[in-house]
């Protein structure tokens, strides 16, 4: 004989959760269930579920939009009294900012090719610092930087006597 099995377990089999992977049994209640119980996979379930939502029904979207913007004329000064009254949120945003912002500018050299192509240049090119690995197709570098080239053969002394 084999292991003896529940009449919930042949009419339930386990399931995999898309959120955490683990094995769940669906409730009794709810046999299409599809996500666990854990409160993390069912925060990410409703939050997936509104956002389909918005984006499939505009009036929802326009509700929504509109609840935002009362509550926002109704707290006028709680961006400001928060960022006061958490100053190490407002420290840690500040640099978060400075990052993003570093980034950006980063990527917008990434692919810049304007001016020169400084792959195909015939001089040494030395990109230096801790952003330059971030600059794989950059042609232009916004730096203080001098080139030093030894001079053509046609040019130099011994060639023009």
């Amino acid at each position: 004989m084999g292991p003896k099995h529940t009449s919930e377990e042949v009419i339930f089999p386990p399931r995999c959760c898309p959120y955490c992977q683990q094995a769940f049994r669906p409730s009794k209640h709810r046999p299409e269930q599809a996500v666990c119980s854990r409160p993390e996979c069912q925060a990410k379930r409703r939050n997936e579920y509104r956002r389909k939502k918005r984006l499939a029904d505009p009036e929802y979207a326009q509700v929504i939009c509109d609840s935002r913007r009362k509550w926002r004329e109704a707290h006028p000064d709680y961006q400001q009294n928060y960022w006061r009254t958490h100053t190490d949120a407002a420290t840690r945003n500040r640099e978060q900012q400075r990052q993003r912002d570093q980034k950006r500018r980063i990527g917008l050299l990434v692919k810049n090719t304007l001016v020169l192509d400084l792959k195909h240049s015939a001089a040494e090119v030395w990109l230096v610092g801790p952003l330059a690995g971030d600059l794989v197709k950059n042609t232009l570098v916004s730096s203080k930087l001098l080139i030093l080239q030894p001079p053509s053969p046609a040019l130099t002394p011994a060639a023009t006597s």
